[in-house]
């Protein structure tokens, strides 16, 4: 049946909420962009200055500078800041901190890209020298797990976990068991904590026996790497960072994860088939601008020229080496020879410089490495050049000859004061020269490249993982800065493992605390163990901003930061232990008019409607018009029988 003029209205009135909420939903899919999962950064590691030890000043021990594996062993199957500290001269390596297992327990452990296995002592050690921190206690670690054997390590003598060994050329060694556990990075860390394997240490050996770091942390290519475990995660970006400090100033900073390539960044080539250490395509040496007189391939034997953030000094083939001493003492020829710190060796060392570093590049001439495709790294003085311990105004030579072996071995000397990029994605290692000392400071400089694809979200791991303690680092806000998101990490400890945690709920305690609507308080990211949670929130601005005002921000980042929630006892204690501001999500032009958009549709919509509306009633009105009056009784089509 045809309907009525009532009817039509109604018709019209629907065409026209459907249309709106057509429209309405088109459009809401991108304002609501912001509560889609956020993605991880790259991990900004830093590395520090530890207090020095005299036990530990034998940074002229010829092997102790030689840390790099003598064998290769098969490795078993298997963004965010931390600093750097220590430096070259005092103790012959940089470190960085290092958290393992749950509650966290704290590590210094020396960064050494010439290795494959992160290890620490074990507290059950009977063959470990003192070091900087205690020992690992895996039975105070409620996260711990051994790694059991399996056919693709090699096991204890009980068949039952898998165990590790490194051997050094120097004749240090390292050797114990493998086992799991929450490793976190740092209160300045982006990254979250996340479990990986490592290595607890049941012998040592040398000089890893008497130093003052606690141990190694492995970035080199391996299964056992962090690096390979964390990329395996899927947690950061296939490339790292290093970037070490001066001659007199130490520190720096460390970068897991891919960053944007500053500007006049070179690279070189980088072949991951010829060894799992980082090398590049080292073709030439220049001293004040000439080349050594060398065979090209001089820098290509064996595995080629290797980068080794674990060896203080380098080391060069025999005549590459006697060829780059040569050059440098004759132009430097005015300057007195004088014996070297350490008596046990025949330094190359030189007084009259001046103790004033900068005015170094003054006296010592400029070094260029020379890469395949001729781009080319210039050195200054301190890239070749060590700190005389006993005369002031005195430096010798950090070059050494590498015995009768033919391989380049360029350790951290070489690359002081500059920024390293191990883009292992790419297979090239970028050289940037800058202060690496105050790149922790201006590291906005260093844009985060793309972030690899997440994780699915629906895998949650069940594991405890628990940053180290400390309170949140808060930025500073200036009144130009606008806020768009502020994001923090929560970590809560309920005293029984049945409680069941009711996020809802706690997130309206969050917002009522905070005074902000509960519709800003977003969950990111969600973990839960047996009585431990781990919980990623965010709050967004209202519905109606596009920001939160400053004061508003420095009122919940206060508050956060002086752990000023009064939650309810059955949520148990809390911990807040990462703080981040993030500015606001750059709206696109759909975004920008929305309301502009919404309101003319919803014109339209009503236009056309009522157009549509008014053209039916005047066509139905005609077609009644022009109908024939019929009198009763005409004889007429037969008509099927109707029902009375």
């Amino acid at each position: 049946m045809s309907p009525t003029c009532d009817n039509s209205y109604s018709a019209i009135v629907f065409c026209c909420l459907v249309g709106f909420n057509l429209i309405g939903m088109i459009l809401s899919s991108s304002v609501d962009s912001r509560d889609l999962d956020y993605q991880q950064r790259p991990v900004l590691l830093p590395l520090y200055i530890s207090p020095t030890n005299s036990t530990h000043r034998r940074v002229f021990d010829r092997d102790h500078r030689l840390r790099h594996l003598q064998n290769l062993v098969k490795p078993h199957s298997s963004n965010a800041r931390m600093r750097l500290h220590d430096d070259l001269l005092t103790n012959g390596y940089y470190t960085t901190r290092l958290w393992i297992g749950t509650p966290p327990q704290e590590f210094a452990l020396i960064v050494d890209t010439g290795s494959t296995v992160t290890y620490v002592p074990c507290s059950n050690c009977v063959e470990c020298g003192n070091h900087q921190d205690p020992r690992f206690q895996p039975e105070l670690s409620s996260t711990y797990q051994p790694v059991k054997c399996n056919v693709d390590c090699n096991c204890d003598e009980n068949g039952v976990q898998c165990t590790y060994e490194r051997r050094y050329a120097e004749m240090s060694t390292s050797s114990g068991v493998l086992a799991e556990d929450v490793m976190s990075f740092g209160k300045e860390s982006e990254l979250v904590p996340q479990r990986a394997v490592f290595g607890c240490e049941t012998m040592e050996t040398g000089d890893l026996y008497t130093q003052r770091a606690d141990g190694i942390m492995g970035l080199g290519r391996g299964t056992l790497s962090v690096m390979d475990q964390l990329v395996g995660k899927g947690v950061v970006s296939n490339s790292f960072s290093l970037c070490y400090g001066g001659m007199d100033v130490g520190g720096g900073a460390m970068v897991l994860g891919a960053i944007s390539s500053p500007p006049g960044m070179v690279f070189s080539h980088s072949d991951p088939s010829r060894s799992p250490y980082y090398n590049i395509e080292l073709k030439e040496i220049h001293v004040a601008g000439k080349p050594l007189k060398l065979n090209p391939r001089t820098f290509d034997g064996k595995y080629g020229a290797i980068l080794d953030s674990g060896t203080t000094y380098a080391y060069f083939p025999e005549k590459a080496y006697y060829a780059f001493k040569d050059a440098i003492m004759k132009k430097i020829s005015f300057l007195k020879q004088i014996n070297g710190p350490d008596p046990n060796f025949k330094d190359i060392c030189f007084s009259g410089a001046g103790r004033d570093v900068t005015e170094l590049p003054k006296v010592f001439p400029e070094v260029d490495m020379v890469f395949a495709d001729g781009q080319k790294i210039s050195l200054s003085p301190e890239n070749y050049l060590f700190r005389h311990t006993k005369v002031s105004g005195a430096y010798c030579l950090g070059i050494f000859k590498n015995g009768n072996d033919q391989t380049t071995l360029l350790g951290g000397i070489i690359v002081r004061n500059t920024l390293v990029t191990y883009n292992r994605e790419n297979s090239t290692i970028g050289f940037w020269k800058t202060n690496c000392s105050e790149l922790w400071k201006n590291l906005h400089y260093l844009s985060p490249a793309p972030p690899p694809a997440p994780l699915p979200s629906h895998v949650l791991n069940t594991s405890k993982e628990v940053p180290p303690p400390g309170s949140p680092s808060v930025p500073f806000l200036s009144g130009e800065f606008q806020v768009g998101v502020i994001t923090f990490n929560m970590m809560l400890h309920v005293n029984k493992s049945s409680v069941k945690l009711n996020i809802t709920e706690l997130a309206e305690f969050i917002a009522n605390e905070l005074e902000v609507s509960v519709s800003q308080v977003h969950v990111l990211n969600f973990t839960s163990g047996e009585t431990d949670f781990f919980i990623r929130w965010a709050i967004f601005p209202a519905d109606s901003a596009g920001y939160i005002s400053n004061s508003t921000a420095m009122d919940i980042i206060s508050r956060l930061k002086e752990h000023d929630l009064q939650l309810p006892e059955k949520f148990g204690s809390y911990q807040l232990v990462e703080l981040n501001v993030e500015p606001p999500l750059k709206k696109t032009w759909m975004e920008q008019h929305f309301w502009s958009i919404m309101t003319i549709g919803l014109a339209v919509t009503l236009v056309v409607g009522l157009a549509a509306g008014s053209t039916w009633l005047i066509w139905r009105y005609r077609r009644r018009d022009m109908s024939s009056y019929e009198p009763v009784g005409v004889v007429g089509p037969e008509q099927e029988l109707q029902p009375i």
